[in-house]
């Protein structure tokens, strides 16, 4: 029957596939459009430096297999992620992507390697890169620490993705119990600050998320009084156009003239003229009554 601590470690990998396994809908959308738009490829390099560095502590572990899986699967996703950032980015972001690459995923990986195994013997090397992967994995955690500022800043949750912080939340508390249950000083810390960090991130999450429903709320109910004071004018303006018509029906029907003139005929098609315009169009001939007064003695 299999451990406990091998169970949790299983449930471990998969989380963190998941957690690796985010970025695939980014970079889909960058091979559709064959561009990297505003995306920046330092996360994906730091990453694949993280998990090559655990990758080599799981190998250097006797009780390292778990630890040695997912992180060796982490590494071949990030690997497939640059590889497309260098296809399709600009020429400038593919200089320096590839210059941080060649620092970091072969310099300063390589030199780990070497130093490790020259000078450092027996169960120091596990320590050296122990605390290296320590000191990555709470700089990862910690990156969102920006974002968390900006919700914070705008009170909206717009930059902040709900399952992206959710299942960093779970893979730090899941290692943190895997680290616990193997005595794994390396693993349980940065796991830890991770569990915590992500707890923070969901409080904020769920304060911020509640604001930003209640602003939209907010907004939609203002659009809607607008509308509401909008028609109102409207219906306004239209109740006074149709009380001016009528006064000009009932001066028209009150004249004693047998015949219309054709000055009165031409005030008729300037009225029905201006009929067809909308309410918020006064027309320059608009006939006043005074007007039409004017008009009937003239012609008396």
């Amino acid at each position: 029957m299999a451990s406990l601590s091998f169970i949790i470690g299983i449930i471990g990998n998969i989380i963190s596939i998941l957690v690796f396994t985010s970025p695939i809908k980014t970079f889909w959308q960058v091979v559709k459009k064959k561009s990297t738009e505003n995306y920046k490829s330092t996360p994906y390099i730091t990453t694949l430096l993280s998990t090559s560095l655990w990758t080599f502590y799981g190998l250097l572990n006797p009780d390292g297999l778990l630890v040695t899986t997912v992180n060796g699967a982490g590494t071949v996703l990030q690997i497939i992620y640059v590889t497309l950032f260098l296809i399709y980015a600009p020429q400038d972001k593919k200089v320096k992507t590839a210059k941080l690459f060649a620092l970091l995923n072969v310099g300063f990986l390589g030199l780990v390697i070497a130093v490790t195994f020259l000078a450092a013997p027996g169960r120091v090397r596990l320590t050296v890169v122990g605390i290296l992967c320590a000191g990555l994995t709470i700089g990862m955690y910690a990156s969102p620490l920006s974002v968390m500022r900006i919700v914070i800043k705008t009170k909206s949750v717009e930059y902040m993705p709900f399952f992206l912080s959710f299942f960093l939340f779970l893979n730090g508390g899941i290692w943190s119990v895997y680290a616990v249950l193997v005595k794994d000083f390396y693993i349980g810390v940065p796991n830890a600050v991770g569990f915590v960090l992500g707890s923070i991130q969901l409080i904020i999450y769920a304060i911020y998320n509640k604001k930003s429903i209640s602003k939209k709320s907010l907004e939609m109910v203002e659009e809607e009084g607008s509308a509401h004071l909008v028609k109102e004018n409207e219906m306004g303006a239209f109740e006074d156009y149709e009380e001016a018509n009528v006064k000009i029906r009932n001066l028209h029907k009150g004249s004693s003239l047998p015949k219309p003139s054709v000055n009165r005929q031409y005030s008729f098609q300037r009225i029905l003229k201006t009929l067809s315009l909308s309410p918020y169009e006064r027309h320059p001939s608009w006939p006043y009554e005074e007007d039409v007064g004017k008009g009937e003695k003239n012609h008396s």
